[in-house]
């Protein structure tokens, strides 16, 4: 595979695309990803417990953060018996740097089920699988077609793209149910796992060529800078909190971060983080809940 950051394929398809459209279509989604696909480690395995935590960790999540997390947390918890027996301090600790933790405690959720009720086996079902805590249906079929290579559809950031690029070229507006019923006749049903693989790639190259064609979906929203936010300081607590138990009024004085922020965020943090059942009160202090 080549190193250095490629070209934009060319093509415009109609949107009412042709067999012959979808054939063409497909030749030069798969002949990218033959010269361009990135390497990634997720993509070493078939493992569906490593591909669940993969899915998890990429939700809202850019792929370079997760490169960072993601093989520490396999070598540190490798598989759903692992992680259901996890404490969840521990759990915290090392999810720390993602963001989201609400992910983190639904994996573990996940985990503990997979070991209950489906005998340490992930279902190959996304209808079962839609059951589960922090697990929606493209997460679902995701899981799926990675795990399993299963023929199913789904959209998520960067097919969105492809899709809205290639097949909607003008700058109306398209929503999701425009671009399904294409999705669902471009899928390459021999190797769905490939397919969407290529598919990803390609739709992360499209914003460093041209403008993001995801802002003519209706449902687009920008994600509010991280520097400064709520999540950043409900993070850094979490982070404190994880080493010892910490009075509220000290909480300033335990980082950095959290010393030059107002104390009035602190405290809406916190009441966040103890009412979504991550910290609780004990003895005047604060800690993170170990009983998940």
């Amino acid at each position: 595979m080549k190193e250095h950051q490629p070209d934009l394929p060319v093509g415009n398809f109609h949107s009412h695309p042709t067999p012959s459209d979808i054939e063409l279509f497909q030749s030069m989604v798969l002949d990218f990803y033959h010269d361009y696909g990135r390497d990634l480690p997720w993509r070493h395995t078939v493992n569906p417990y490593h591909i669940l935590v993969s899915e998890i960790m990429l939700q809202q999540t850019q792929v370079q953060r997760v490169l960072l997390k993601y093989e520490s947390f396999i070598k540190a918890v490798p598989d759903f018996d692992a992680l259901a027996r996890l404490p969840f301090p521990r759990l915290l600790e090392l999810w720390q740097g993602l963001g989201y933790n609400r992910r983190a405690l639904a994996l573990k959720e996940a985990a503990v089920r997979v070991v209950g009720d489906h005998g340490g086996v992930l279902p190959d079902n996304p209808d079962l699988l839609k059951g589960f805590k922090g697990i929606g249906p493209n997460t679902a079929a995701s899981v799926c077609v990675f795990a399993y290579n299963k023929p199913l559809v789904f959209i998520e950031t960067n097919i969105r793209r492809v899709f809205t690029h290639y097949f909607f070229s003008t700058g109306t507006a398209v929503d999701d149910r425009q671009l399904l019923p294409i999705i669902e006749k471009a899928l390459y049903a021999f190797s769905p796992r490939d397919w969407y693989n290529a598919l990803m790639d390609l739709g992360s190259l499209i914003p460093k060529h041209t403008e993001n064609p995801n802002r003519r979906n209706p449902a687009y929203r920008t994600q509010s800078p991280f520097e400064g936010s709520l999540r950043q300081i409900r993070g850094e607590i979490l982070r404190v909190l994880a080493k010892n138990p910490v009075f509220p009024d000290e909480l300033g004085d335990k980082s950095p971060l959290l010393a030059r922020t107002d104390r009035k965020n602190i405290k809406k943090a916190v009441s966040a983080l103890e009412s979504e059942g991550f910290v609780v009160k004990e003895d005047g202090s604060y800690r993170i809940r170990d009983d998940r």
